[in-house]
C-alpha cells in the first residue's frame, strides 16, 4: 500500500501541493506563536531607569487593597497619594530626603513627550553633565541631549526655549539615557510647577530603618530591582507583551482553523476528482477499508513532510518576526526569541493531526465509492452535499444563532468585547462554508441566467459550466466566502463600534467649544480663571478620575469617571439618562450607569475614590450602558488632586461665536492646550482602533487571504487539468484559443463573485447581531461595512482564481486540438 501511495503522490503531486503549502504555513505560524509565547513567559523584568543609582525610594500609596472572603483584591489608584508629612519627618532623621517631581513640559518646536524634573534628582538616574552647568535661577534649565528642536539641531547652552510658563534659557546639557526626554529645573521652580510629590529618595545605607520609619503608613519602600516600580508606567512591558502574545495567539488559532478547512476542502475535491480511479480499485478487488487507508496514508505522508517543513520555516521566521514587532513598537526593545523545544513538538503533531483530520471525511467517502457508480457517473456533479457535511453545517448555524440570541437577551454588551466579536463569527462562517455546495446553487443559477443573455454561445456555456459544476464552484467559492466574511466581520465590527462611540459622544456634547489640555497635568489654575471670566459663556471644567466598587463581595471593579460641577454639566452635556437628574448630583452622590450591580436612584453604594478614600454615595442618576464608555460622574470634591483636562464652553444667547473663539484662544496658551469648535473636537475625538489591534487584524486577514489564494489556486489547477477533454472539444468545435481562455477566465471570475456575495451576506449577518446589541444598549448607530477592504480582498481572490485557471489552460492549449483529442481519447 505504501508503494501505491507514493506512486499516487508522484503522479498527482499537483493535487497535493495546496495541502502541503497550507499545512507548512500553518505549522510555521504555530511554531512562531509557540516560540513567541515561550520567550515572553521568561521575559526579564525591566531594570530601574530613573532611580538606578538611588539608595532607597519611598513611594506614596498607589494601590488600592481590599480584603475579601477569597483573599485581597488590588487595583492601581487613579490618583496615588503623597508621602505623609509625619513619615517624611521621620525619614529626614535618617538621611537627606529629595522630593521627586515629574510633570509635562511643552516647548515650542520640541518633542511632545518632554518631562520636567527637579535638578536634584538628576544624579539618581544618573544623568551626567556633558556641557554647561546646573540651573540656578527659575528661568534656567538643563536638557537631555537626545532631543532636538525642530529644524534647529540639538539644544545647546545659551539657547532660549519658549514654554507654556514663559521663556527659559538652556544652561546645561546632560547625556540622554534613552527612556525619556528630560528638562531639569531648579528644585524651587519644579515645586511651583508640580506642587504634589508622590515619591521621595532617601540617601541612607540602612533600608531597614526606612521601612521601620514608614511602617503602618501605607507607603512603599523600594530598593534594588523594586526601584523600577517608581519609574513611570513600570508595567508597560507586560502590557505590550500581553497584546503581542494575544496577536500571535489569534493569528495562530486562525491559521489552524483555515488550514483544517483548506486541507479538508482539498482532500474532498481530490477524492471527488478521483471517483473513477477509486471505482477501478474497487473493481480490482480493493475493499472500502483499503481505499480509506490509502487516502489516510496519503494524508499522513503529506502531513509529516509539511509539518517538518513548517517547523523549519517557523524556526527561521520567528527571529525575523520578533525583530519586526520590536521595530514597530509592538513589543519591548529587549524582546527576542529564545530556544525552546516544546513549540516544535506542539506544532509538528498539531499539523499531523490537522492533515489526518482534514482527510478523515474524504477517506470515508472514498471508501463508500461503488465500482458501478463510479463507472457510470457523468461529468456533471451529483450529490455534492453529504449528509454529514449538511448536519455539521446546520448544527454550527443553529449554535451561532442560539449563542447570539442568548447574548442579546442576557448580556448584549458581551457582543461588543474584542474577544467575542473575533471568535463568534467563526461559527457562522464555518457553518456557511460547510453548506457551500448547497448555498452556491441559487447565485450560480442566477449568474448562469445573466450570462446566457450575453451575445454568442460563450455566455451560455460559461454560465452552464458554473451552474452544473457545483462541486468545483463550491470548492472555489468557500475559501473566498471565508476570507470576505472575515474581512467584513472583523473590520466592519471595529468600524461600526467606532461609529457607535462617536455617535454617543456627539449626542452627549452640548458645548459650542471644547478646550483640551496637552498634558496629563491639565490646565493651570490661572488659565481656568481666565476661561471663567469670559462674558456670555457657561463653562464646565471636568477632570478624568476613577471610582472602584466591590461586586459580589469578591470582584474589585474600576470604573472610569469624570468630575465636574453639576451646574456646568447640566449646561454643556446631555447625559444619556435612564432615570434621575444631573441636577441632583452633589458631594454626597454619584451618577452611575446600568452596568453597575446597583443602579437604582436613591440607593447608596460603597465606592473607593481615585485616591483610595472609601465613601458611601447616593445614586443621583443612572445612565444607559451604551458601548461601555458611559462612566460615572462625581463632583470635584470626590476627585481631589485630579487635574482639569477638559473645559466645555457653551455660548449664551446673543454671544457671537467669532468673538467667543478669540477670547477662548487668548485665555488658553497654545503650549498648554487647544481650543476647538464642537465639530472640530468631535472629529479629533473620533475613536480609532489601537495600533496593536489594527496590526493584529491585518495579520489575521493577510493569513486568511494567503490561505484562500492557496486553496483557490490548487482547486483551479486540479479542475483545469481534469477538463482537458472539454477544452479539446471546444477547440475542435471551432473555438479559438483566446475564446477558450476567455471562457475559462470568466468562469473563474463568476465563481469568485458568487463566493464574494455569500461572504458579504455572512458579514452582514454578523454585523446585524452587533447592531442589535447596540440598539438594546440604547445606541443608535448605522452598520459600517468596509467596502474598500471587501473590494480589495475580492479582487485579490479574483486575480488568483483567474491566473490559476488561465495559465494551466493556456499550457494545455499550446498543443493542437487534434493532438489533444487523441491524447484525451
Amino acid at each position: 500500500m505504501l508503494t501505491s501511495t507514493l506512486a499516487a503522490l508522484r503522479t498527482r503531486w499537483v493535487g497535493f501541493t495546496g495541502s502541503f503549502v497550507a499545512l507548512a504555513l500553518g505549522v510555521g505560524l504555530l511554531t512562531v506563536m509557540g516560540l513567541a509565547l515561550a520567550s515572553a513567559s521568561q521575559a526579564p523584568e525591566r531594570k530601574p531607569e530613573r532611580f538606578a543609582a538611588a539608595p532607597v525610594v519611598v513611594k506614596g500609596a498607589d494601590t488600592l487593597r481590599v480584603p475579601t472572603s477569597i483573599g485581597e483584591r488590588t487595583h492601581k489608584l487613579a490618583h496615588p497619594r503623597v508621602v505623609p508629612d509625619s513619615v517624611r519627618a521621620r525619614l529626614e532623621k535618617l538621611g537627606q530626603v529629595v522630593e521627586d517631581r515629574s510633570f509635562g513640559v511643552r516647548v515650542e518646536g520640541g518633542p511632545r513627550d518632554l518631562v520636567g524634573h527637579p535638578w536634584s534628582t538628576a544624579s539618581f538616574a544618573p544623568y551626567r553633565l556633558r556641557e554647561g552647568r546646573a540651573p540656578r535661577a527659575d528661568d534656567e534649565v538643563v536638557v537631555s541631549g537626545d532631543w532636538a528642536r525642530r529644524g534647529a539641531g540639538p539644544a545647546r547652552p545659551g539657547q532660549r526655549l519658549r514654554t507654556a510658563e514663559g521663556h527659559v534659557r538652556v544652561v546645561g546639557v546632560v547625556g540622554g539615557l534613552g527612556f525619556e526626554d528630560a528638562v531639569f529645573y531648579t528644585d524651587r521652580r519644579a515645586a511651583e510647577l508640580a506642587p504634589r510629590s508622590g515619591q521621595l529618595v532617601v540617601d541612607t545605607d540602612d533600608p531597614g530603618a526606612v521601612r521601620a520609619a514608614a511602617h503602618g503608613s501605607g507607603v512603599r519602600v523600594l530598593t534594588g530591582e523594586a526601584r523600577r516600580l517608581a519609574d513611570p508606567d513600570p508595567d508597560r512591558d507586560s502590557a505590550a507583551l500581553t497584546a503581542t502574545t494575544a496577536m500571535f495567539g489569534t493569528a495562530g488559532g486562525l491559521s489552524a482553523f483555515v488550514s483544517v478547512f483548506v486541507v479538508a476542502s482539498t482532500f474532498a475535491f481530490a477524492v471527488a476528482q478521483r471517483r473513477r480511479e477509486f471505482g477501478l480499485l474497487r473493481m480490482a478487488g480493493a475493499t472500502p477499508a483499503q481505499v480509506r487507508r490509502a487516502v489516510l496514508l496519503e494524508a499522513l505522508v503529506v502531513g509529516a513532510l509539511a509539518s517538518a517543513a513548517g517547523c523549519v520555516l517557523g524556526g527561521y521566521g520567528a527571529p525575523a518576526l520578533a525583530r519586526w514587532v520590536v521595530d514597530e513598537k509592538l513589543a519591548p526593545g529587549w524582546f527576542t526569541i529564545q530556544h525552546h523545544t516544546w513549540p516544535y513538538h506542539a506544532a509538528f503533531w498539531t499539523g499531523l493531526l490537522v492533515a489526518l483530520g482534514g482527510a478523515a471525511v474524504a477517506s470515508w467517502r472514498a471508501g463508500r465509492t461503488a465500482p458501478t457508480e463510479a463507472l457510470r457517473e457523468a461529468s456533471v456533479d451529483t450529490r455534492t452535499m453529504t449528509w454529514s457535511r449538511g448536519l455539521c453545517g446546520g448544527a454550527l448555524l443553529l449554535t451561532a444563532a442560539g449563542t447570539l440570541l442568548a447574548s442579546l437577551l442576557t448580556d448584549p454588551g458581551d457582543l461588543l468585547h474584542r474577544k467575542t466579536y473575533v471568535i463568534r463569527p467563526m461559527l457562522l462562517i464555518t457553518g456557511f462554508a460547510l453548506l457551500g455546495p448547497l448555498l452556491v446553487r441559487p447565485p450560480a443559477r442566477l449568474v448562469a441566467r445573466l450570462a446566457a443573455r450575453l451575445p454568442g454561445a460563450a455566455g451560455l456555456l460559461m454560465g452552464q459550466n458554473a451552474a452544473t459544476g457545483a462541486r468545483r464552484t463550491a470548492a472555489v467559492a468557500a475559501p473566498v466566502l471565508v476570507t470576505v466574511a472575515l474581512a467584513g466581520s472583523l473590520l466592519g465590527t471595529t468600524a461600526t463600534l467606532n461609529e457607535a462611540k462617536a455617535t454617543e459622544t456627539r449626542a452627549r456634547t452640548a458645548a459650542d467649544f471644547v478646550a483640551t489640555a496637552h498634558s496629563e497635568d491639565g490646565f493651570e489654575t490661572a488659565t481656568l480663571r481666565r476661561l471663567r471670566r469670559i462674558p456670555g459663556t457657561e463653562v464646565s471644567a471636568t477632570a478624568a478620575t476613577a471610582v472602584y466598587t466591590l461586586e459580589d463581595g469578591v470582584a474589585l471593579i474600576k470604573s472610569a469617571a469624570r468630575a465636574g460641577e453639576p451646574a456646568g454639566l447640566r449646561s454643556t452635556t446631555r447625559l444619556p439618562l435612564a432615570s434621575g437628574s444631573v441636577g441632583d448630583l452633589d458631594d454626597d452622590s454619584i451618577i452611575v450607569n446600568e452596568e453597575w450591580a446597583h443602579h437604582t436612584v436613591g440607593e447608596r453604594v460603597n465606592v473607593w475614590l481615585g485616591d483610595g478614600t472609601r465613601r458611601s454615595l447616593r445614586i443621583a442618576a443612572v445612565m444607559t450602558t451604551g458601548t461601555g464608555d458611559n462612566g460615572a460622574y462625581v463632583t470635584p470634591r470626590n476627585a481631589r488632586h485630579a487635574p482639569v483636562d477638559r473645559v466645555e464652553v457653551r455660548l449664551g444667547e446673543g454671544t457671537g461665536a467669532a468673538e467667543a473663539a478669540a477670547a477662548l484662544r487668548k485665555a488658553v496658551p497654545r503650549s498648554e492646550g487647544e481650543v476647538s469648535t464642537r465639530e472640530e473636537w468631535l472629529r479629533s475625538a473620533y475613536p480609532g482602533t489601537d495600533r496593536t489591534t489594527r496590526v493584529g487584524l491585518l495579520l489575521v486577514l493577510g493569513i486568511a487571504l494567503l490561505y484562500t489564494g492557496i486553496a483557490v489556486a490548487n482547486t483551479m489547477v486540479m479542475s483545469t487539468a481534469d477538463r482537458a477533454p472539454e477544452l479539446a472539444l471546444l477547440r475542435l468545435t471551432g473555438a479559438t484559443r483566446w475564446q477558450v481562455l476567455r471562457i475559462v477566465a470568466a468562469e473563474a471570475l463568476m465563481v469568485v463573485v458568487v463566493g464574494g456575495v455569500l461572504g458579504i451576506a455572512v458579514a452582514g449577518l454578523n454585523l446585524a447581531g452587533i447592531w442589535g446589541a447596540l440598539e438594546l444598549l440604547s445606541v443608535h448607530a448605522p452598520i459600517r461595512l468596509p467596502w474598500t477592504a471587501l473590494g480589495a480582498v475580492t479582487g485579490a481572490c479574483a486575480v488568483a482564481a483567474v491566473l490559476s485557471a488561465v495559465l494551466p489552460a493556456a499550457l494545455r492549449l499550446r498543443r493542437r486540438s487534434a493532438a489533444l483529442s487523441t491524447a484525451c481519447a
